[in-house]
């Protein structure tokens, strides 16, 4: 792409008697000078160093050129020479953050390992799904657009230039009658790093995508396939948007735009490529059906291929979806960390919350689901001690509204009566002042930061392998033949049950209610640790509130309705409904 055009402002006049302008047009000329001085450097930070020079009148004719797609951007041809390696050869660039194996047969990578994280079997992540490269190919090779060079570059033998530094190498190859260049650059503690990749031939630029196929990611995951997607922001629209496997199942689907940027990911990691500022690159995406290194089943793994023209140029993200890392490359990039369309406006609060406590509380983040939990319990105390107490008045009504079942004992819910049965019920309540639905109320309190919690376990990197007492990992079920917090969950849940104003009449509902406790067993033992033990927590916290509610507030009996007062009422009843 071309250099951006500097803006000058305009001529300012000079005079003898103005001294001060001279100044001002000196400093200007500093400043220009070293903006030019630094350009460079600031250019190679980023991209990496610039291509080989073309010939001087075209260098100069495309800087006055407007911006072009990569679709139109084709590299000057020139004389080809044969340049390939005798034979096979691996590089390894290591920085404080990665383990990168490539290898000159096709220039692709082979590892791709994050030092800062671990597998299930306690080894440092490999993000490439090695088992999938001999049918899928390795990432970072080439698929070529409209013109296919007349061999396949992705076998051939590269020459490779390490960089003196040890944190890059320049790839090249010519048969005679193609040529292909790819350029790695790393900074030694980033996750941000810049790659180029270019082919011609006697004809012009061989525009061409760089793939990562054959899935990306944490292969460990529960069912892996199901969160990789494939992804591009489009900045028209200021949205983020995701491709599952399915989505190319009957063939390639190909995006393009002006894209903030594009990738792969999976729940915790992503691989992304961030062109030039306005440039028009293409997502093509795609579905390879191949094996795991922990799964020999195959599946539907979704791959990438980006860019789209004759020469591509990125700086790429290949690491964890930390909100602080990601910010510091792009604020879009936050996107990436699905935080839940209906709950995220609770979960990512929580989250942020969560990571203060951890960083100024307590440096566990088993403790700061406890310490953060009792503290939305004690919030929410005032709204629980109005659901009590009017659970509290439900329990004391229990024996006229006994005697108002009783009456209308046996009719079927078409009866007309069950419609008197639940006016008479309702005048009861509201005479009263008791809500029959406030016995719900802790519970439905507790669903969103439930959810909220949910979402935070699913996609915080900063829980994946977080360990508190026991447990290993509070993002995933307990390690153990008998998890622990499950069965303290359902003790808990009993005898908070046990404690909580009973509002049921029926013996059969009072039965069910007994075996709430086991269903919610049932469904959080294959929960995260952490999701158990919030709720565990919750309701430690909810025993100690409802013990201390029944000592300061006993229960105030209401006494049952003689049975003259209900012929007496019963008859009042007839007579308005005759009045009507």
């Amino acid at each position: 792409m071309p250099e951006r055009e500097t803006n000058t402002s305009k001529p300012i006049p000079l005079g003898p008697e103005e001294p001060r302008m001279e100044w001002r047009l000196l400093l200007a000329f500093l400043l220009t000078g070293l903006v030019m001085f630094l350009a460079p450097y600031i250019y190679h930070k980023i991209y990496g160093p610039p291509p080989q020079a073309a010939p001087a009148k075209k260098a100069a004719a495309t800087s006055a050129e407007p911006a072009k797609t990569v679709a139109e951007a084709k590299p000057e041809p020139g004389p080809l020479q044969p340049v390939a390696a005798a034979k096979p050869e691996e590089f390894t660039i290591e920085t404080e953050v990665y383990r990168v194996m490539l290898s000159n047969r096709g220039a692709v990578v082979l590892r791709w390992e994050l030092k800062r994280y671990k597998d299930a079997a306690g080894k440092t992540l490999e993000l490439v799904n090695t088992a999938a490269i001999q049918k899928a190919g390795a990432p970072f090779s080439l698929l070529f657009k409209d013109r296919q060079p007349p061999a396949d570059p992705n076998q051939a033998l590269f020459v490779g230039r390490p960089t003196q530094d040890g944190l890059g190498i320049d790839y090249e190859f010519s048969d005679g009658r193609f040529r292909v260049r790819k350029s790695f650059r790393f900074e030694r503690s980033t996750y941000l790093w810049s790659f180029r990749s270019e082919a011609d031939d006697a004809k012009g630029g061989l525009p061409h995508w760089v793939t990562w196929r054959g899935g990306f990611g944490d292969p460990a995951v529960a069912n892996p396939v199901a969160h990789q997607r494939a992804l591009y922001y489009d900045p028209t629209t200021g949205k983020l948007v995701t491709l599952e496997a399915k989505a190319a199942r009957n063939g390639p689907v190909i995006h393009s735009g002006p894209f903030t940027f594009a990738g792969i990911q999976d729940t915790y990691f992503a691989g992304v490529f961030l062109p030039r500022p306005g440039v028009s690159i293409e997502l093509r995406a795609m579905s390879d059906t191949v094996r795991s290194e922990l799964d020999a089943n195959e599946a539907a793994y979704v791959g990438i291929g980006v860019g789209g023209a004759a020469r591509n140029e990125f700086a790429v993200f290949v690491g964890p979806k930390d909100l602080d890392l990601l910010r510091g490359v792009d604020r879009r990039l936050e996107q990436l960390v699905d935080f839940g369309t209906w709950f995220g406006f609770i979960a990512k609060p929580l989250f942020l919350l969560l990571k203060w406590v951890h960083h100024n509380v307590v440096p566990n983040y088993g403790w700061s689901i406890v310490l953060l939990t009792v503290f939305i319990n004690f919030a929410l105390l005032p709204l629980k001690l109005s659901s009590l107490k009017s659970m509290k008045k439900m329990q004391a009504l229990q024996p006229q509204i006994a005697a108002i079942n009783e009456k209308y004992k046996g009719i079927s819910l078409r009866d007309p009566r069950k419609q008197q049965q639940n006016q008479e019920l309702m005048e009861l309540y509201k005479k009263h002042g008791v809500n029959p639905m406030g016995g719900c109320l802790p519970m439905l309190l507790q669903i969103p930061f439930f959810i909220g919690f949910y979402n935070v376990l699913t996609v915080a990197i900063e829980l994946r392998g977080a360990t508190w007492l026991w447990v290993r990992d509070l993002s995933q079920p307990e390690h153990l033949p008998i998890r622990i917090l499950p069965v303290a969950m359902v003790i808990s849940q009993f005898v908070m049950q046990k404690l909580t104003p009973s509002t049921a009449v029926d013996p059969r509902q009072q039965r069910m209610m007994l075996l709430m406790p086991l269903v919610f067993g049932f469904m959080f033992y294959h929960f995260s640790s952490g999701l158990v033990l919030y709720w565990l927590t919750s309701n430690l916290v909810g025993i100690a509130q409802q013990l201390l509610f029944n000592k300061l507030s006993p229960a105030t009996p209401v006494a049952a309705p003689t049975a003259a007062k209900v012929a007496a009422g019963e008859q009042s009843r007839r007579r308005r409904r005759a009045a009507r």
